[in-house]
């Protein structure tokens, strides 16, 4: 019976309720049929999500033509970047398990059959995803797009070349009229950040993973293929409920390994791995830190998309779109192919006719002619980060470092100190007090775009318990857990303090004693709260869990510190 769930309510010992069908336009054939929730991120005030309405009423007609009912339904949408680099930032990731949670409690409350999420910013595929997972209701995640690039003295531009340029000006290498010139330019229109940041990432995740139809996530927000794709999602579902494919099923441990593979080798966000994370606990797959530092340590580098490299999605989709690089990994030993998806098929079945990369294109490359041997992310373990710490290293030709400490608990102050000087090669810039419990974790691209400036990219060391954007560039560690706030070292550092790395052994030291360490607990004084907890935030920073477990909610998962 595919209207599983919601035929408790139209054939329900309740009968009349039905009248508020009625009321929406049902007939009483309707009340045969399954209901899906289709979940929107609703944002006007953003490029990425400004067209998702639009997009959910297709999903709309095509489950109407797949003989369902689907109903569009808002969530939460918070702009990573309009929020960037005051309170707002503080609201990103929490907006993530609000998503998960508004999803879950429309769902379930209203009986849904299935559920769709749209994927139009960074925290809203993830948070969807969550809400699958923990329903374990038949449903699917469908990407809302990639932004097409700019266009600025003839050469392709992005939201990159927005950041990069603002900081060359801060140090003179750029003129104002000229990045005024490129922030005018860099969005054209709807779609989310086109490079390999923190939502093209989680697009190539949900397709690795199985979650996602293919080519999902590489059709960009403008192309008319996208409506058709919407158009087309209602049959995707309704076979699903056909074969009661839940997302459990699809979830495995093997379907994760795919997805971590796949970022790795796309040289995708930091912020995937919070979200994989948080899945996997959502979805009960035993996968943690030490799974992905394997994994990163072996996968290699095999696209040259932003920020390692010129490329976009929309260069992907160019060349055949995300089955393209799914295929190429899979040829490439990297993938495992028995993996069942969101169409019934296994991932080998979906990319059975698939061509290999075109000639000519010098996005993706082959494992003897990789990038790099082992991923621009890696996972580091030590007494600076007894639960793990997450770099990202694109710009870093070492995998080791060794550098004294520069400590700063604002991110504008680093700017600050980028601008006057104050900053100097061999450095390890450290950033605390910015964890979930803390202030909701926020990205601070204003701190490592402002180290982006040539005469310290790659030469210095980035190091906090925030969280940074995709778009960031450089040395960059951050997610460090424990965090400062809850007690963690790297509240304890101090200026002049030695902090070194080797990410190929995953270690990170810090060369205090435990001793001192204790002495300096002993005497840290507790950092003042600077601006009042909105009422979204108290309630976040009293149940998050660290982010070595994905941040997700303590009530729910109490084994998560």
């Amino acid at each position: 019976m595919l209207n599983w769930n919601s035929n408790k309510l139209t054939h329900g010992w309740q009968k009349g309720i039905t009248a508020f069908y009625y009321a929406v336009g049902m007939t009483a054939e309707d009340f045969n049929k399954p209901q899906v929730g289709i979940g929107v991120p609703l944002l006007e005030g953003n490029t990425c999500n400004i067209h998702a309405y639009g997009l959910a009423q297709e999903i709309a007609a095509g489950c109407r033509e797949a003989g369902m009912l689907g109903f569009p339904f808002g969530t939460p949408g918070v702009s990573d970047n309009i929020t960037q680099g005051h309170e707002g930032g503080n609201a990103s990731l929490p907006s993530r398990n609000l998503i998960a949670n508004s999803a879950e409690c429309v769902i379930t409350s209203h009986c849904y059959d299935a559920m769709i999420g749209l994927h139009n910013c960074d925290k809203n595929g993830p948070g969807f995803a969550m809400a699958l997972a923990r329903t374990n209701y038949p449903g699917l995640i469908v990407s809302g797009g990639s932004i097409l690039p700019g266009c600025h003295n003839g050469k392709d531009i992005t939201i990159l070349d927005v950041y990069d340029s603002q900081a060359a000006v801060s140090v003179g290498a750029m003129t104002a009229e000229e990045s005024d010139a490129i922030i005018r330019k860099a969005c054209p229109g709807p779609g989310g950040c086109g490079i390999a940041a923190s939502f093209n990432t989680w697009g190539l995740a949900m397709e690795a993973i199985g979650l996602m139809l293919p080519a999902s996530s590489s059709i960009p927000a403008v192309d008319p293929e996208k409506k058709a794709e919407c158009r087309r999602v209602g049959h995707a579902v309704s076979n699903l409920l056909a074969l009661n494919l839940r997302p459990r099923d699809i979830l495995t441990k093997a379907a994760f390994k795919n997805c971590a593979v796949t970022i790795a080798a796309a040289g995708g966000s930091t912020n995937g791995v919070l979200h994989i994370l948080a899945l996997a606990r959502e979805a009960g797959v035993d996968f943690t830190l030490r799974d992905l530092q394997k994994i990163f340590r072996e996968t290699p580098v095999l696209c040259s998309f932003a920020p390692r490299g010129p490329r976009t999605m929309v260069d992907l989709h160019r060349i055949g779109g995300t089955p393209i690089l799914l295929k190429h990994l899979l040829d490439s030993g990297l993938l495992d192919g028995s993996c069942m998806t969101v169409t019934g098929k296994s991932m080998a079945e979906n990319l059975k006719d698939v061509p290999k990369p075109p000639a000519g294109q010098d996005l993706i490359v082959t494992k003897d002619n990789c990038y790099k041997p082992f991923a621009d992310m890696q996972v580091c373990f030590g007494n600076l980060a007894p639960d793990g710490i997450v770099f990202k290293v694109s710009s870093m030709k070492n995998p080791a470092f060794e550098g004294k400490a520069v400590c700063f608990d604002d991110p504008r102050e680093i700017v600050r100190a980028v601008e006057q000087r104050r900053i100097t090669p061999g450095s390890v810039i450290v950033l605390r007090n910015m964890g979930p419990v803390a202030c909701g974790m926020p990205e601070v691209l204003i701190a490592t775009a402002a180290l982006a400036v040539p005469e310290l990219d790659g030469k210095i060391a980035f190091i906090s318990d925030a969280r940074v954007s995709g778009v960031s560039h450089g040395a960059i560690g951050v997610h460090c857990s424990p965090e400062a706030i809850v007690g963690g070292p790297i509240g304890f550092v101090q200026d002049g303090d030695i902090i070194g790395f080797d990410l190929l052994k995953g270690t990170i030291t810090v060369n205090i004693t435990d001793a001192e360490m204790a002495v300096r607990r002993a005497n840290l004084k507790p950092r003042p709260t600077l601006e009042p907890r909105r009422g979204y935030l108290a309630d976040w920073s009293a149940t998050v869990a660290q982010a070595s477990h994905g941040c997700v909610s303590k009530a729910m998962y109490p084994q998560c510190k």
